[in-house]
């Protein structure tokens, strides 16, 4: 996936150690209850969309954008879904980031899904109960975008 100029702009001075970020994950379904997924091009999985939001940039905000830029479709976002600090990851040049997840279902409301950038190697609409083989990550959003529920976040130890 590409990095964002601020986040190399960052590590010029920081070097590889952990970066605390922000990102943010679109789970978007069409009029038909279909869900848009991207097959990544970094690990050839399919997976939702989703990416850093740019300094100063609202996470409905991201999310719009990162559809978009990835498949070509224009969305709203409906409600928030989850909110989760998720496990450090080091990436294959060493790099650290650990990352806080905000989670968005999302209505699709016009454009073709397509590969309108160089992070996906295919864009498609899956029935729920149809989805492709998915991590974990993925399909937990999807269901939770699915439920009517209250956002989900890690509830505090008890007694702090």
């Amino acid at each position: 996936m590409a990095t964002p100029d601020f986040i190399r702009t960052i590590r010029a001075d920081a070097g590889q150690q952990l970066l605390w970020l922000p990102g943010v994950t679109a789970i978007v379904f069409d009029d038909e209850g279909r869900v848009l997924l991207g097959r990544r091009s970094d690990n050839g999985r399919w997976s939702a969309i989703g990416g850093i939001p740019e300094p100063g940039e609202q996470p409905a905000q991201c999310a719009v954008r990162e559809v978009y830029e990835e498949t070509a479709v224009h969305c709203v976002p409906e409600r928030v879904v989850l909110v989760q600090a998720l496990e450090p990851v080091t990436y294959d040049n060493g790099d650290m980031c650990q990352y806080m997840d905000i989670t968005l279902r999302c209505r699709a409301v016009g454009g073709e899904a397509r590969v309108n950038d160089d992070e996906s190697l295919d864009v498609a609409w899956f029935d729920v109960d149809a989805l492709p083989a998915l991590h974990e990550f993925s399909l937990s959003r999807i269901k939770r975008a699915l439920a009517d529920e209250p956002t989900w976040f890690e509830p505090a130890p008890a007694g702090q």
